[in-house]
């Protein structure tokens, strides 16, 4: 069985057999009155990896927003959410809309209309924080950031990210030899962004195989959050099995992250190039979400499930105005060539195409959107 629904995009599993060990799994206690052991090593490990002041632990990423807008919200804040966010952020937005707080939204990656809202509210007397995911699963590209960043900086407000999907594979200095970058610390790291403004919340369940929520931003942000946060309070803290896999996840990233993360980035362009053979293309860059582009009289529900019969797990999904079917890969490091192989032959089979690849054909890289600002 070939399974391309697993967005553990390095491979990374932590088998119990090969944990850290601990001595109890939980304390009793909430993080506002004692923070889980070995929580405070780890946050410090990962707003090293990040660039970043200070690092927190959630349960989740619904936790982390949900306490994230609760405390922004003691400020007086505009929120401008970028249309693209994905929906566990909008959840944590929503918590604070029964409070007044006013929330606009732009059209996705668009600094332009962003740029006009803020000037439009400039009189407001609002913190701006802007919300963006970092990075788009369905395109492969990056969210302006540095954009956003000047516009929030502007206007002393903060750029709130989710970098779930980057986290682990996008790093910094990125090339064109090596378009994933160093280190795995996402996007703002990708782009080569720090300051204050910056506050960045990701879950560690990709890139890092653990269902684990972090928020890093400026000390003052994570102390208000910390000692704030409600869910901090009235919730149970991660578990020390989570924060052995976390501090195992990063010890594996340190030692073999490079080399996973180029032989997820051969795997992608693998099945990119098998695709072209066929006649076929996808969507999402370099990412390892890879989405066929349609192909008038190929059916993709009827491919999703003849794959299936073949024991070759795929997820089909509704495009984004929900009446196309999509059928989606996910590619990790640890899908073999041969089984990399075996998909394009059974798609190729199955859609009946074929076309040979132009000499001299090249893979572009995960592209790095900065539109011009007005």
């Amino acid at each position: 069985m070939a399974d391309f629904r697993s967005a553990l995009y390095l491979g990374m599993s932590h088998d119990h057999r090969g944990l850290p060990p601990w001595t109890r799994l939980t304390k009793g206690l909430p993080a506002a009155l004692e923070p889980p052991d070995g929580s405070q090593a780890l946050s410090w490990q990962l707003a090293k990896i990040l660039g970043f002041e200070s690092a927190t632990l959630a349960t989740s990423t619904f936790h982390l927003f949900w306490d994230l807008f609760g405390v922004l919200a003691n400020e007086p804040i505009a929120i401008y959410l970028d249309s693209g966010l994905y929906p566990v952020v909008r959840w944590g937005v929503e918590r604070v809309l029964k409070q007044g707080v006013a929330t606009f939204t732009f059209p996705t990656h668009n600094p332009m209309a962003l740029k006009a809202l803020l000037e439009r509210d400039r009189r407001s007397g609002k913190k701006p924080v802007v919300v963006t995911d970092g990075l788009s699963p369905a395109t492969g590209r990056t969210a302006p950031l540095p954009d956003y960043l000047q516009l929030v900086r502007e206007r002393n407000g903060y750029l709130v990210i989710d970098d779930t999907q980057a986290l682990g594979i996008l790093g910094r200095n990125p090339g064109t030899a090596n378009p994933y970058g160093h280190g795995g610390g996402g996007t703002p790291a990708w782009h080569g962004l720090e300051g204050p403004e910056l506050i960045v919340g990701s879950s560690m369940a990709k890139g890092f195989g653990v269902p684990l929520g972090i928020l890093t931003g400026n000390s003052r942000v994570i102390s208000q959050f910390n000692s704030q946060g409600s869910t901090q309070v009235h919730c149970s803290p991660p578990s020390a099995a989570l924060i052995s896999a976390a501090m195992q996840a990063l010890a594996i990233n340190r030692e073999q992250g490079e080399r996973l993360r180029k032989q997820l980035l051969n795997r992608v362009l693998r099945f990119k190039a098998g695709l072209r053979e066929i006649g076929l293309n996808s969507s999402g860059g370099l990412f390892p979400v890879q989405t066929l582009k349609p192909v008038i009289g190929l059916d993709m529900v009827e491919l999703h499930d003849r794959l299936t019969r073949l024991e070759m797990l795929t997820v089909l999904h509704k495009s984004v105005n929900k009446q196309v079917p999509k059928l989606s890969f996910l590619l990790t490091a640890h899908h073999s060539t041969l089984e990399i192989d075996q998909c394009i032959q059974a798609l190729q089979h199955m859609s009946g195409l074929t076309r040979p690849r132009r000499k001299g054909q090249t893979m572009m890289p995960i592209e790095r959107r900065r539109p011009a600002m007005a």
